[in-house]
């Protein structure tokens, strides 16, 4: 896969100026969980398409207690794939609901986990995003949807 060229600093800029002033890109939680961007394929003129998959270590610390990763650091995965997607193919959002299907255990012994997070629709100010979760070996191991509300902008002297 290729790495992309995201420059953090032309895409914050980018975003004040839609109004999502003050980000901090890469948030700390993408640095607590080690995030490894892989690969990012713009859509189409409206976004719907474009693409972002993101690697993310299988640590200790996400386990619960039968040993396996957590299903709430496996969302967490799949919302850090999500929400970086939304900013680069539409205007700033928010996550305004998420659904999980977990298939497989991320077991210990996987070295990591693949987010791949595809932007399916927009309609309007709602945003509609697909996520797997993927093994090494390819294996799906979890499947998401996350549907994303585009920030209204702040009026001038508002």
């Amino acid at each position: 896969m290729s790495v992309p060229d995201l420059d953090l600093q032309r895409l914050t800029e980018q975003m004040k100026g839609m109004g999502a002033a003050d980000l901090r890109l890469p948030p700390p939680v993408m640095e607590m969980m080690r995030a490894e961007v892989r690969d990012y394929r713009p859509g189409g003129d409206d976004g719907v398409g474009s693409v972002l998959v993101i690697r993310f270590p299988v640590q200790e610390a996400f386990q619960n207690p039968m040993g396996v990763m957590q299903g709430g650091m496996i969302a967490a995965a799949v919302d850090n794939v999500v929400g970086p997607l939304s900013y680069l193919a539409a205007p700033p959002s928010v996550t305004s609901q998420l659904t999980m299907t977990y298939l497989a255990p991320v077991t210990p012994d996987l070295p990591h986990l693949d987010v791949e997070a595809r932007l399916v629709a927009r309609a309007g100010r709602q945003l509609v995003f697909d996520a797997t979760v993927r093994a090494p070996d390819g294996r799906e191991l979890a499947i998401g949807r996350a549907s994303q509300t585009v920030v209204r902008r702040p009026r001038d002297g508002a």
